[in-house]
């Protein structure tokens, strides 16, 4: 028991995204500094300013469905039955009380591709002719109500829509209902699939999105002085969080610890994050209270850092005040560079990423930092990887309506 209450830690994990199908083929090609950011191909994409995203490449639902199921399902959905598929192989075999474990999935748009569709059959064909399936396929909550049923997953069962932040919520809010006891594992993380005409074009008129399309691998260029916007990408992170006692007596393979975690709101604007920072400051410092850990025993920061001008600068100014600016301070790096930005899974992402960091002692790269901007004054680990002994890592998420989330984690002692 801790001082907060049980001890919550990370049993098993399952991704799919741009870099990979698999927690091991990312995390190689995030390594590696490999992008998987490319021209669009889903649709035409001539007349938008922005062409470039992160697709997952060669993903065929049929591997993880039958073709009724697939039908039925929007593709956020899809990536969330896939990559549940590998985070479960930890229970593979072993025998759980379906009333203990839950699932909570975020997602910040959720079925926006089955709303196109289903919005053009309308429009086409009349309301008479709309799916049945549309409401359940659509709703930002059916990754976790379907992910639940196919394992029988009967505990604390809800989405979370937080824009960015969606599956960093949803990864705090499963850490408090284990490290509480209102369940024992939980199946946690986010899911996103919004490389769609309609989703495109919006990002695109708010002027968010990078258009460098001549070099899309270049796109994705967080802490750079050379940025000029995210590069949407679309994918899946799932985590399996468990309480420590319960792990050790079924013998699972324990991969870390979730050691505190820091919630926070702006209150100041619908997307642009408030000046100096202070809300993700906040959320960093709540973390650290949390965890009972010092910011001098943080040696890595995988940043929220989406490329967008505003965004990096505010939360380096975030990162200093917390961190200080001196030469002990922790070393950072924004996997969006590689992935682009999975917006409402980008978190549990980037969580997946800490927890190999933690257990390879690997700092993955920010690619493109070729020009390092003055006002992300940061000890950055540009364009190749780093190793380094790790004691504890942070990992942070921000999303617009002001919401900021920070996780603790570290390797699990005794």
């Amino acid at each position: 028991m801790s001082a907060n209450g049980r001890r919550v830690v990370v049993t098993g994990m399952g991704l799919i995204c741009p870099c990979g199908k698999t927690v091991e083929e990312s995390w190689e090609n995030i390594v590696a500094g490999r992008s998987g950011i490319g021209k669009i191909t889903a649709f035409d994409v001539s007349s938008y300013d922005s062409q470039v995203g992160g697709e997952v490449k060669n993903f065929d639902p049929l591997e993880f469905m039958d073709k009724k199921e697939a039908r039925r399902t929007d593709r956020s959905v899809q990536f969330a039955l896939a990559a549940s598929k590998e985070a479960m192989r930890t229970l593979d075999g072993a025998e759980y009380d379906g009333e203990k474990f839950g699932t909570i999935i975020g997602s910040g748009i959720g079925g926006i591709k089955t709303f196109e569709q289903q919005h053009a059959v309308l429009l086409e064909r009349g309301p008479s002719r709309i799916s049945p399936f549309f409401i359940p396929m659509m709703i930002s909550d059916m990754a976790a109500g379907q992910v639940s049923i196919k394992y029988g997953l009967r505990g604390p069962n809800f989405g979370t829509v937080s824009a960015c932040a969606s599956g960093g919520h949803a990864i705090c809010d499963s850490y408090m209902y284990v490290r509480n006891g209102y369940a024992d594992m939980i199946l946690t993380g986010g899911t996103e699939a919004t490389i769609s005409p309609m989703a495109l074009g919006g990002f695109c008129s708010m002027k968010a999105l990078s258009v460098r399309n001549d070099a899309p691998e270049a796109a994705s260029r967080p802490f750079d002085k050379d940025r000029d916007g995210f590069v949407m990408a679309e994918g899946c992170g799932l985590i399996v969080l468990e309480e420590y006692e319960h792990a050790r007596r079924r013998g699972a393979g324990i991969l870390a610890e979730v050691a505190g975690i820091g919630l926070t709101g702006d209150a100041y604007h619908i997307t642009s994050p408030v000046p100096g920072g202070v809300g993700a400051a906040n959320a960093m410092r709540m973390a650290l209270r949390d965890s009972g850990i010092e910011p001098g025993m943080v040696d890595y920061i995988n940043a929220h850092g989406t490329s967008t001008m505003y965004n990096d600068k505010v939360e380096s100014q975030a990162i200093l005040s917390v961190f200080g600016n001196d030469s002990d301070r922790p070393r950072v790096s924004s996997s969006k560079s590689v992935t682009g930005h999975l917006l409402g899974a980008a978190a549990a992402l980037e969580f997946i990423v800490c927890v190999k960091a933690l257990n390879e002692g690997i700092i993955p790269p920010t690619i493109n930092l070729d020009n390092p901007d003055p006002d992300c004054s940061l000890s950055h680990v540009p364009n190749n990887a780093e190793r380094c002994d790790l004691r504890c890592v942070v990992s942070n998420s921000f999303g617009f309506g002001g919401h900021n989330v920070s996780v603790v984690l570290k390797p699990v002692d005794s």
